[in-house]
């Protein structure tokens, strides 16, 4: 896991969608995770994120959808699987 001296929350400074509802999210350490949306797309939060998946960005500190659905950065960076290489 990448340190976080000083900093309190991981903050997500590019996403890329992938296939099968997952995103490439790179943190401003240079830290890259996938992170599996699919057991999110139930929610009603999330309704219509299937649809505008290709459309995720970062937004503040997290990744959000022009529905309005967002993922914190904690959430993220915790849920997330860490790449090889990916510092």
């Amino acid at each position: 896991m990448g340190q976080w001296v000083g900093v309190t929350r991981p903050r997500a400074v590019s996403v890329k969608p992938l296939d099968d509802y997952r995103l490439e999210v790179v943190f401003f350490n240079r830290e890259r995770r996938i992170f599996d949306v699919k057991p999110y797309l139930p929610l009603p939060a999330f309704r219509g994120v299937a649809e505008d998946f290709v459309f995720a960005r970062v937004a503040g500190l997290s990744v959000a959808w022009k529905s309005g659905a967002d993922i914190n950065p904690d959430e993220l960076y915790h849920a997330g699987v860490g790449m090889p290489g990916g510092t």
